[in-house]
């Protein structure tokens, strides 16, 4: 099969011919008809972002694909069938705290750097070697263009994040990032899980001009200006009301104090989620003042990713159309132009921009 190969950090990827991935037990293997790239894929390749992947590599998160073969131990997943492959990979062997690795992506502590060790190559190429758990059949409407369900990579993960949260119905949501594409992404599925209102602070303009175009009066967007003390308070104005929760999303070039003025402006008893990267290159570390936390009663979780049945309740969704895909702008690019891929994706980072990788076509 043909895949696009890290073979160093700071390389362009090289499209090369590799060995074909076999299915052992509990494994399928899929063709790959298209894969999200990330905005922050050419931070991941250049080094960076100081992920864990070793090369040579064949990077990619997750994927909209059609089974080729499956494993012996499948009971209903079977050859032909069209799924959505799930990155977020567990270890078998602890239920209660499983090590995890994204495959073709990243990993946790080292036991996820073992698990990567055998589950190495990601969605960049023609065919991809999952384990059964992690893939999830698709609605037929998924095959008539998998470029656009490819951005299940982004939805998953603000679903995941909102599910953590208990977002209930009619409360007030801050979405700390909301400009970026995966903030945006969980503004709008807030809303399709009955938020009443959503605070959307950033600072690009045209961002919040379009989230307020697509959402109307329910999303409050607010410009930030950096001054923490100050777009606390403009957060807080914008709610006209509590903010019962807050789910962080920054990217790691964001400072903390961006998380620390969002975080601060949820209610008495409200819960805040992180997500995002803030930290992760260095810079000052999340300080929440200790009497604030215990006084008012404040949940603060950190979430990476999300438990499985999360991909079945995202797929619910879009397939309904309740999340609605129609909206989002989608460019494709085949195998070969991979590297055109990345720098795309860096340059179209907005909300509801997403670049789509599609390996099997020719």
């Amino acid at each position: 099969m043909r895949a696009a190969v890290l073979t160093r950090f700071g390389a362009p990827l090289a499209v090369r011919e590799v060995p074909d991935p076999e299915a052992g037990g509990g494994e399928v293997v899929v063709e790959v008809l298209a894969a999200n790239v990330a905005p922050y894929a050419a931070d991941v390749f250049s080094g960076k972002r100081k992920y864990p992947l070793v090369p040579p590599v064949v990077p990619g998160v997750g994927a909209v694909g059609r089974i080729l073969h499956v494993g012996p131990d499948a009971t209903r997943l079977q050859a032909g069938d069209l799924v959505w492959c799930d990155s977020t990979v567990r270890s078998r062997d602890d239920a209660l705290t499983p090590d995890i690795t994204l495959q073709g992506w990243s990993s946790r502590g080292q036991g996820g750097a073992r698990l990567a060790e055998y589950l190495h190559d990601g969605a960049f190429a023609e065919l991809m070697r999952v384990p059964t758990e992690n893939v999830f059949p698709l609605p037929a409407a998924a095959g008539e263009d998998p470029a656009r369900w490819a951005a299940l990579t982004v939805h998953t993960i603000s679903y995941g994040g909102l599910l953590a949260g208990g977002l209930a119905a009619g409360e007030t949501l801050l979405v700390s990032g909301a400009t970026g594409n995966l903030g945006s992404s969980a503004v709008a599925v807030a809303f399709v899980m009955g938020a009443g209102r959503v605070v959307a602070p950033g600072r690009n303009k045209s961002a919040l001009d379009l989230l307020a175009d697509r959402f109307g009066p329910r999303l409050r967007p607010v410009p930030l200006t950096g001054d923490e003390a100050t777009d606390r308070a403009a957060m807080s104005a914008a709610a006209d009301g509590p903010i019962d929760m807050v789910i962080d999303l920054l990217p790691p070039g964001a400072p903390s104090s961006a998380s620390r003025a969002a975080a601060m402006t949820v209610r008495e008893y409200g819960r805040v989620v992180l997500m995002g990267g803030v930290g992760m290159l260095g810079g000052d570390d999340l300080a929440l003042p200790y009497p604030w936390i215990m006084r008012n009663s404040v949940t603060v979780r950190g979430q990476w990713m999300y438990p499985r049945p999360a991909n079945v309740g995202i797929i619910r969704l879009l397939a309904s159309g309740t999340v609605d895909l129609t909206p989002e702008r989608v460019r494709s690019f085949g195998l070969d132009a991979v590297n055109d891929a990345i720098t795309y994706a860096a340059a179209h980072g907005g909300p509801f921009d997403r670049t789509s990788l599609t390996p099997s076509a020719r």
